[in-house]
């Protein structure tokens, strides 16, 4: 038949190919002008209906399912439609190309429509299209892992994938236009500490790192903190043993001896949530060398402060803020929301544990970089509690605050 593909309708035995794992249906014409699409929805519907969908998804099982729902459809794009099938029966469907892509640091669901990425920094539509029921369906593929849910009772949710990027979907009703689902990727190549400063200002922050400073990073949504973070502490002695903890685990830490602690939401029940704060607790019991916090963001602030001040040197955390006053200021405001102290005595607090804060923005064409170091004065009048040391490229000034005395053995 001239322009027009068939699917078989074999009633053969179970014993050849992909007969033996795969169900049969019926004849389906199929247009040549959108072979590869009609054939992936006719496979899809067949592994689905297999004893056994894994075996079904064997990839040269599935090749040969394909071949024989398309004889003519030529080798590239069997192998494309093998791959597009994998995707909708194990992992994102549409979303998989995407999160395939290393240049991709962000997936955008927005209800049904265009899928939006940020690729190389820059906020893009793609040619990914979702309908209403997809959407949903991604909304339970995304979830049903980790045992959450999002429904009009629970319309917020947060999960994360296997490779640790991390997902944030909210449903209707407070999403009103649709489910929308954003991907916080992270990627598996580290980005060194040279390719967010120059040269100065890296020896300057190694230096830090090795003198066991406590070093708070700051920065807007996307700026690059965890990655900085992960910079930093790559340079941290792989004799010390270090703690990280985590609202969602991001960090890659190369050392040898880092354990990695992960906060929980509650259950759909409301029960068996475990905070930061839990954890940050739980890690001053794990003997740690460093205390690695990837991001305070309320009363847990108290208890990180705590550790910075009671022998755990050189820890590491970040904070979101659009300057390293607005850091200090923004550390207060989360102290004070656990705790009933006076702002002096927070002040005074946050003084002694804080050493240097690094400032981390993204540029207009995507670039995400330092843009500054400061150095927390003690003693600083509160318009003055921070002085440059650093700005991108250059040094500006010698740090004034005495290092702080390496780990002891135990």
């Amino acid at each position: 038949m001239t322009g027009v593909d068939t699917v078989p309708a074999d009633t053969g035995s179970a014993g050849a190919g992909p007969r033996a794992v795969v169900a049969e249906v019926a004849v389906v014409p199929v247009a040549r002008d959108d072979t590869g699409r009609a054939v992936e929805a006719v496979v899809h519907e067949r592994v689905l209906a297999a004893p056994s969908i894994s075996a079904a998804l064997v990839p040269d099982v599935l090749g040969g399912l394909v071949r024989e729902v398309a004889p003519l459809l030529p080798p590239p794009e069997v192998d494309a439609v093998v791959a597009r099938v994998r995707a909708r029966a194990t992992g994102l469907g549409v979303l998989e190309p995407l999160l395939a892509d290393p240049e991709v640091t962000e997936v955008m669901v927005n209800g049904p429509g265009p899928v939006w990425v940020v690729r190389r920094g820059h906020l893009v539509a793609t040619g990914v299209v979702v309908d209403g029921p997809t959407a949903h369906h991604l909304v339970t593929r995304v979830l049903a892992p980790v045992g959450a849910r999002a429904d009009r009772s629970s319309p917020l949710a947060d999960a994360r994938l296997p490779d640790g990027s991390r997902v944030h979907v909210v449903v209707p009703p407070l999403a009103v236009d649709g489910p929308c689902i954003t991907i916080r990727r992270f990627g598996a190549r580290a980005v060194p500490l040279s390719a967010f400063a120059g040269p100065p200002v890296v020896a300057l922050l190694r230096r830090a790192i090795e003198e066991r400073r406590q070093v708070l990073v700051s920065g807007g949504a996307g700026a690059g903190k965890t990655t900085l973070l992960n910079a930093l502490a790559a340079h941290i002695a792989p004799s010390e043993r270090v703690v990280t903890v985590e609202d969602a685990a991001e960090l890659r830490l190369p050392g040898p001896h880092v354990v990695r602690l992960e906060a929980r939401p509650p259950s759909p029940e409301g029960t068996g949530q475990v905070t930061i704060r839990d954890l940050v607790r739980a890690a001053l019991r794990m003997r740690p060398d460093r205390i690695v916090v990837g991001e305070v963001r309320g009363a847990e602030a108290l208890d990180m402060l705590q550790a910075m001040t009671t022998g755990h040197d050189g820890s590491l955390s970040t904070c979101h803020a659009n300057s390293p006053l607005d850091a200090l200021r923004r550390l207060e405001m989360m102290v004070l929301t656990g705790a009933d102290l006076p702002l002096a005595a927070v002040r005074e607090q946050i003084a002694s544990a804080v050493d240097l804060v690094v400032q981390v923005a993204r540029g207009p064409g995507g670039t995400r970089g330092i843009v500054s170091v400061a150095e927390v004065v003690p003693d600083g009048a509160p318009g003055r509690r921070v002085r440059p040391v650093a700005t991108h490229d250059d040094v500006l000034a010698a740090l004034a605050r005495p290092a702080r005395a390496p780990g002891r053995d135990r």
